[in-house]
């Protein structure tokens, strides 16, 4: 499958989770389409891993947990002082325990949360005024299905992407009326790390929902993404792009 060239010349890209998954292979996409490249991650041996690996100048990181408004507020600060964030990639997340809603832990549903909502509300409200002053923006963030079916034993994951989507369908109405699209996507399983945080047959499960039969491929998803980051997206935003191979149709 041949890749789509998106021309990213001349701006900047946060992607937070960047440094695995998902988050890596639109870090790559937006390199490969001359974007220079800022990643957010909490694993600082990733990070370098990453760094090392792709040797490029237009990529720079930082070590930040997004679910801490100070460290995001100080972080972006200093990036913002040199140059705009005119993409933000909200795609740092956590899946939690398996576990029923009364069984769950209260402190782990917090955190859950506080990464897959708060954390998106944080970078938002960060970098938005940025991309207010310079009238231009594009913000993806990285719902799930599970934030529109809900998925069982998932219960702090799926409210914290069903909160994602009711933030994303907000702030794209806020800054309609400027040159700044904000829209969420919601991917059904793909093989990633974070398969690794669920037991197989919760897996399996997701897996048995999927119409299509298997899960989705990275740069699938990417493309997506990178499609809704680009200035090409002139009219879409406030919108949830589902990319779940037929689990969910609206």
């Amino acid at each position: 499958m041949n890749k789509i060239t998106f021309d990213f010349n001349n701006r900047t890209a946060l992607v937070t989770g960047g440094a695995q998954g998902f988050g890596l292979d639109i870090v790559k996409r937006f390199l490969n389409s001359g974007a220079q490249v800022i990643i957010w991650d909490t694993d600082t041996k990733m990070i370098d891993h990453v760094i090392k690996d792709l040797n490029n100048p237009k990529l720079s990181a930082n070590t930040i947990d997004v679910s801490n408004y100070k460290e995001v507020e100080i972080c972006a600060s200093k990036i913002l002082k040199k140059s705009n964030i005119d993409i933000l990639i909200n795609n740092a997340g956590v899946t939690g325990p398996t576990s029923t809603l009364w069984e769950y832990d209260i402190d782990m549903w917090k955190k859950v949360v506080d990464v897959n909502l708060m954390g998106t509300f944080n970078c938002c409200k960060v970098i938005v005024p940025n991309m207010i002053k310079s009238n231009y923006g594009r913000i993806v963030n990285v719902a799930s299905v599970a934030g529109k079916d809900g998925n069982a034993n998932a219960s702090a994951y799926s409210a914290g992407k069903a909160g994602a989507i009711g933030l994303t369908k907000s702030l794209g109405k806020e800054l309609a009326d400027k040159n700044i699209a904000v829209n969420a996507v919601t991917p059904a399983g793909a093989k990633t790390r974070i398969l690794d945080q669920m037991t197989k047959e919760h897996v399996q499960r997701m897996l048995s929902k999927v119409p299509r039969g298997r899960f989705l491929e990275v740069k699938e998803f990417t493309s997506l993404v990178c499609w809704l980051s680009s200035e090409e997206n002139t009219f879409s935003t406030a919108a949830v792009f589902d990319i779940s191979g037929g689990r969910s149709t609206y």
